[in-house]
């Protein structure tokens, strides 16, 4: 963790919890959390308990984030949810390309740039995911992923955009297996992106970008992450859905 950039909690809800079990985990969680003033602290709900969840942080040190975005404005795109529409339930973050989008909905990384840009442009703040499958790491394909990844997904995007976007890494074989990238592994790629971000745009870009890493993150071991001098926060799923475990997150030493 670098104390130039402002650390990032954010819990992934996925497809778990109703709108009564979110206002009651977000109620609960309120009060661990609400000494917490240097870092930013974020929940991800399912579409269906967005507004629940939103009014029930309404004025605390807690902010909304959805977990999908469709990039067009309104229209003919049955299922599908737009900027204006998060923006309407008080949604401040999105997460975009999260490893269970490619990998089930077969996401590449050209939807997940023209999701990005629109999220930016109506004033969202995307949350980017990028990650390697165990065969990528295997077969030494690790940098080469990761480089189009983050290539692909910030095709187009200026300078000014860069400030507002927070990158989440995410090895896939590292999520909800209780497999954990050491942290000198994850602070390995963090440098990784880092270093993808300054070729892309410049040296000052990159110091400023806030990097998240995602992958079986548990109160046991997020100290140790958030040591890493490239590891500036967290996307948490399975321990975010308990909201003693998310407050053991977000308080890390």
């Amino acid at each position: 963790m670098n104390k130039q950039r402002r650390p990032i909690i954010a819990g992934n809800w996925k497809m778990n919890m109703t709108a009564a079990q979110g206002r009651e985990l977000a109620s609960k969680l309120i009060p661990l959390v609400s000494a917490v003033k240097d870092r930013d602290i974020v929940l991800g709900p399912p579409f269906t308990a967005l507004q629940t969840v939103g009014e029930a942080i309404k004025g605390t040190n807690i902010s909304i984030s959805a977990q999908n975005i469709h990039w067009e404005d309104k229209g003919a795109f049955t299922g599908e949810i737009s900027a204006e529409m998060l923006l309407d339930l008080g949604c401040k973050y999105v997460i975009i390309g999260h490893s269970e989008r490619r990998q089930y909905f077969g996401e590449t990384d050209e939807p997940v740039n023209k999701k990005v840009r629109p999220a930016l442009k109506k004033g969202l703040l995307p949350i980017m995911c990028v990650g390697e499958t165990l065969a990528e790491r295997e077969a030494g394909k690790l940098n080469d992923v990761i480089s189009r990844q983050v290539t692909g997904g910030l095709k187009d995007l200026s300078a000014e955009d860069m400030k507002k976007v927070v990158i989440a890494y995410e090895p896939v074989w590292a999520i909800g297996t209780g497999k954990t990238a050491s942290p000198e592994q994850a602070n390995e790629v963090h440098a990784l992106i880092r270093s993808k971000v300054q070729s892309l745009y410049s040296a000052e870009i990159a110091d400023g970008l806030r990097i998240q890493y995602g992958g079986s993150v548990t109160p046991d071991n997020v100290s140790q992450l958030m040591a890493m001098p490239d590891i500036d926060g967290a996307l948490v799923g399975g321990a975010s859905l308990k909201p003693e475990s998310f407050a053991a997150l977000v308080n890390f030493k």
